[in-house]
């Protein structure tokens, strides 16, 4: 296998975790009103079952930094793969909202450690020169699940009180594709090796890359970095908030909520109800949704095209201005008493493609390469963990909110957070476009 063959094989083994991300995510969409039905939930209840998700998301992603500094990036994986398929089967057999509830937490373990060990990992093995885009791969994939999950409800909708069963269904499938990828020729991060003195391993997994040139370029340099960060004390999660290193996670931290807070999540999961509240019928609205997850994975693909080109920054703040704009649309049309239905479709499109070219994978890019090696894990766990605690936010909230003020509060809310995004980015966050990690980590001075 040629270099960059093996590079990107690596690489789409490592998104296949970020598709059945998406696929958990939106696949719930085209369920929830057989699920109300079916388990005779108030909204509130339709939240904690939607949203729980999201909280083994936070529960997932905070302890998956340890365990991957530990047993390794590649294992996390496997074991994430058997959990997608235990979860999804599972939910696909749930008789009552509590057991449905318990493995819709299952799920959000395997994709929230998924959502931290993915983009670390590609951060680890692509080359400088197109480390964003190979990271923004993981969203793509993300993207795709998400479609796919549109895709799968829409057919299997004329299938009975009970397809919402298939839907949920649906990733258990995908999760045994992925095991199988996993457990051939999958390799360990280079860096991890190294850092745990398998320093033959990291040299064979380099040179399988990007031949003898990445290796004559890199290793000296992981080598150096190395020798510091070992000379240096073992750095506890209490220690992550002091002095530089804190200021380096706060900012991650904050990015990594602010994509979660301008609504994302909430107007995947619920877009069928958005456009049914917009006067859709069902089957219409499952169809818009549809076009909502195609948008999202077309203009991410700009996002991979622009990343390693534009930068990160510049993508962020742009984002953010087509999102403010997107929501102080559907603000207003609400607030009326009759809305424009091809208007709510065309203003969530223009914020789904604003989001997908910029905070969806530009943030994940930024924490996988701002953190220092030595830190790494700790960090991105925390600061993932905390986007899930927004996700979990947000989603619960959304539909609360929904019932209780209308949906011009919901949208006016998360324009609120867009312009927010926007002063942070603009004044707070780094260009890192065409950097090694170890140049950032001296650039940052952490």
């Amino acid at each position: 296998m040629s270099n960059n063959k093996y590079l990107y094989w690596t690489t789409f083994v490592a998104i296949n975790g970020g598709l059945l991300f998406g696929l958990n995510m939106a696949g719930i969409s085209g369920a929830v009103d057989m699920i109300k039905d079916e388990f005779s939930l108030t909204n509130s209840g339709l939240g904690t079952v939607a949203a729980l998700l999201t909280f083994g998301c936070l529960v997932g992603a905070l302890f998956t930094g340890n365990f991957t500094e530990k047993y390794g990036r590649k294992n996390v994986m496997i074991f994430t793969a058997v959990v997608y398929i235990i979860s999804a089967f599972g939910c696909a057999f749930a008789e009552s909202a509590t057991m449905l509830t318990i493995l819709r937490v299952l799920s959000g373990l395997a994709v929230g450690a998924t959502s931290v060990v993915a983009p670390m990992y590609i951060s680890e093995i692509a080359p400088a020169h197109n480390r964003g885009r190979l990271v923004s791969f993981n969203q793509f994939a993300i993207t795709i699940g998400i479609v796919l999950a549109y895709i799968f409800d829409y057919l299997l909708l004329g299938l009975g009180n009970d397809s919402w069963r298939y839907m949920l269904a649906v990733p258990g499938v995908f999760g045994i594709i992925f095991l199988v990828f996993l457990l051939v020729k999958f390799p360990e991060s280079p860096r991890w090796l190294l850092a745990h003195g398998r320093k033959d391993e990291a040299i064979k997994v380099l040179n399988n890359i990007g031949g003898k040139s990445l290796v004559n370029e890199e290793l000296p340099e992981m080598e150096r970095t190395l020798l510091a960060e070992q000379k240096k004390e073992k750095m506890s999660m209490g220690e992550l908030f002091k002095g530089k290193t804190g200021k380096i996670v706060l900012i991650g931290t904050l990015i990594a909520a602010l994509q979660q807070i301008t609504g994302i999540n909430a107007v995947i999961m619920f877009a069928p109800d958005i456009f049914q509240a917009a006067g859709s019928v069902k089957s219409d609205s499952v169809m818009q949704a549809m076009i909502v997850g195609l948008v999202n994975f077309l203009m991410t693909i700009v996002a991979l095209w622009l990343v390693d080109k534009r930068g990160r920054k510049t993508l962020l703040l742009w984002g953010a201005v087509g999102m403010i704009a997107s929501l102080a649309y559907l603000t207003i049309e609400f607030a009326k008493p009759v809305q424009n239905g091809v208007g709510v479709l065309v203003a969530l499109l223009v914020y789904i493609s604003f989001f997908a070219a910029s905070f969806a994978p530009v943030m994940w890019v930024i924490i996988s390469e701002i953190y220092p090696n030595r830190i790494k894990g700790l960090a991105m766990s925390f600061s993932t963990a905390v986007s899930w605690l927004c996700t979990f936010l947000t989603v619960y909230f959304a539909p609360i909110i929904n019932g209780a003020l209308g949906l011009q509060y919901l949208f006016g809310i998360f324009g609120v957070f867009s312009i927010i995004a926007f002063v942070f980015v603009k004044f707070w966050i780094p260009e890192t476009k065409g950097k090694s990690l170890e140049q950032i980590e001296r650039e940052l001075g952490v």
